[in-house]
């Protein structure tokens, strides 16, 4: 059974820095194209970051040169780090795999920005 697991949400003042992670059990992350989204309150759920099988990276002009997607393949951990963060970051961040055709999700992480 395939589940995903994201860690390291938290309040952060803006201008600050959250490292979040997400914990794969019973997928074999090395192989697979991993994503990060996020949903805004009362807003759709966006694609934040990518990080592909060949390490190549994708991000989301909002978070670009603050954002960095990164993986552990030894652990079957992906990271995102995310510095000079801003208000408009608040959201609950999700880890997603497709595999086979299915998406998997894990249970999401707040991130909540304020002063």
């Amino acid at each position: 059974q395939v589940q995903l697991a994201e860690s390291g949400g938290g309040l952060v003042q803006p201008g600050g820095s959250l490292r979040l992670s997400c914990a794969g059990s019973g997928i074999i992350f090395s192989f697979l194209t991993i994503n990060w989204y996020r949903q805004p309150p009362g807003k759709q759920r966006e694609l934040v970051a990518t990080i592909t099988s060949h390490d190549i990276t994708i991000y989301a002009d909002s978070v670009k040169d603050r954002f960095t997607i990164s993986r552990d393949n030894a652990k079957n951990l992906v990271y995102l780090q995310m510095n000079s963060l801003k208000p408009e970051d608040t959201a609950v961040y999700y880890c997603n795999v497709v595999q086979r055709g299915l998406w998997y999700w894990g249970q999401g992480t707040q991130v909540t920005v304020s002063s």
